[in-house]
């Protein structure tokens, strides 16, 4: 819950700044609005926050406080009412919880993929064959795997794919850091072990990492983003008026130009690819 605001004593020390000329001062103290955020991981460590937020404060004046944690962390926090609007990437932990009644609009953002990277030795074989089928050679040989293990949209991802070989992973081979994208990848990469990892992040950092994209292109890769408006269903703090400005910004003209040009701008690959108004049944076909 954030602190009541209380209205008397706001006027009364507005006039009494009047009165020794800094009312011009209060007033664009006063009147600063600002909003949380509750994001990824991935929209953090890639770098695409740096570039969005600044142009959505220059463009509506709202201030952004981003919470990038897991996508499960992110709705978690949505659903106590401390987070205005949420930016998230696990489709069916967001249908569910639309569903209890206390979120407003999910629209869709933009898209990317995740990808399995791994050792260039690529001990288990997975060059090539459906990502289904990667995960099981990985679990049958036993060869090193790391997952975030957070509850994040990432997660969530990687347990579908378990669970469509009945894998529950266990042992010394499997390992769950507990982290985001980069410190996973970063433990992947010093422990010569596969990850599953948005394709963002893993293009922001390769550089430093020691791993390769070793399984790609598979439709159960996809990787779609949505924003999440929340109403004061949640909790009197919640800010409607911001998650909807957030919410009308990210899938507009301007955002979506900035999206698809992040990355490719600095002349590597584009990392995103904005869908708003799109069909998201055709995304990835």
């Amino acid at each position: 819950m954030r602190p009541v605001r209380l209205a008397t004593a706001c006027v009364a020390l507005l006039l009494s700044l009047a009165a020794c000329g800094g009312t011009d001062q209060a007033a664009g103290s006063s009147a600063e609005k600002s909003l949380i955020l509750a994001t990824t991981t991935s929209t953090q460590d890639s770098g695409l926050l740096d570039e969005l937020l600044p142009a959505f404060t220059a463009d509506t004046g709202w201030q952004v406080k981003p919470l990038a944690v897991g996508s499960g962390q992110a709705i978690e926090l949505g659903r106590r009412g401390e987070a205005d609007v949420l930016l998230v990437h696990s489709p069916a932990a967001e249908e569910e919880f639309v569903a209890e009644g206390t979120a407003g609009p999910r629209r869709l953002v933009m898209h990317n993929d995740f990808v399995l990277v791994g050792p260039s030795a690529d001990p288990a074989g997975i060059r090539g064959v459906p990502a289904t089928e990667a995960m099981r050679k990985i679990a049958t040989t036993q060869a090193g795997f790391v997952s975030r293990g957070d509850e994040s949209g990432t997660h969530a991802r990687e347990e579908q794919l378990w669970d469509q070989n009945r894998i529950v992973p266990s042992g010394q081979w499997y390992r769950a850091t507990g982290q985001g994208m980069g410190a996973t990848l970063r433990v992947a990469s010093e422990t010569s072990a596969y990850t599953l990892t948005d394709r963002a992040t893993y293009l922001s950092q390769k550089g430093n990492l020691d791993l390769e994209v070793l399984n790609e292109g598979d439709q159960a890769l996809l990787n779609i983003y949505h924003v999440i408006e929340m109403t004061k269903r949640a909790g009197d703090g919640v800010q409607p008026d911001g998650a909807k400005a957030f919410a009308d910004w990210i899938t507009g003209p301007r955002a979506q130009d900035l999206i698809g040009e992040f990355g490719a701008s600095a002349g590597g690959a584009r990392l995103f690819v904005p869908d708003a108004g799109k069909d998201e049944s055709a995304l990835g076909n």
